[in-house]
C-alpha cells in the first residue's frame, strides 16, 4: 500500500498529521500524550468520522506508524472480504444458470470453477486476518 504523510503540526500538544492518503480515502491522524504513552488516532476527512481503533506506542511517530499500519490492513481486509463475497455471488449465479444450462457435466465444470474461486478468495481472506497488526 502507498500512503502520503502530509507535514506535522503541533496543536496545544496534539500532534497533527495531515492528508494521509491511502487509495481514493484521505485520513487525519493526529496523536496526543496521555500518561507518558502516545495514542494515535484516524478520522476520515472530510466527513470527521472516527475509523479504527486507537493505537498507543511510545513516541508519537510509533503511535500514528502503528495506525498506518492498521489502516493499510483494514483495507486489505476489506478487498480480500469483497472478493468473497463476489466469488461467493458468482457461485450462486453457477447454480441458478445450472438449470438451463446444455449439459450436467458443463454445469458442473462451471460449479467447480466457482467454487475454487471462493476457495482461492476464503484463503487469502484468512492469511490477511492472521496478519493482523496490534495497535
Amino acid at each position: 500500500m502507498k500512503w502520503v504523510l502530509g507535514p506535522r503540526h503541533s496543536i496545544n500538544g496534539v500532534v497533527v498529521q495531515k492528508n494521509v492518503t491511502m487509495g481514493e480515502t484521505t485520513y487525519q491522524l493526529s496523536a496526543i500524550e496521555r500518561e507518558g504513552a502516545w495514542i494515535a488516532e484516524a478520522r476520515k476527512t472530510p466527513s470527521g468520522m472516527r475509523v479504527g481503533p486507537p493505537a498507543t506506542a511510545s513516541t508519537a511517530d510509533d503511535a500514528i506508524a502503528r495506525l498506518v499500519r492498521w489502516l493499510e490492513w483494514q483495507r486489505d481486509h476489506e478487498d480480500a472480504l469483497g472478493a468473497l463475497q463476489m466469488a461467493e455471488q458468482t457461485y450462486h449465479r453457477a447454480i441458478a444458470g445450472s438449470a438451463f444450462a446444455s449439459g450436467l457435466a458443463e454445469a458442473t465444470e462451471v460449479q467447480q470453477e466457482a467454487l475454487q474461486r471462493i476457495e482461492e478468495a476464503r484463503v487469502r481472506l484468512e492469511e490477511i486476518r492472521q496478519n493482523q497488526p496490534e495497535v
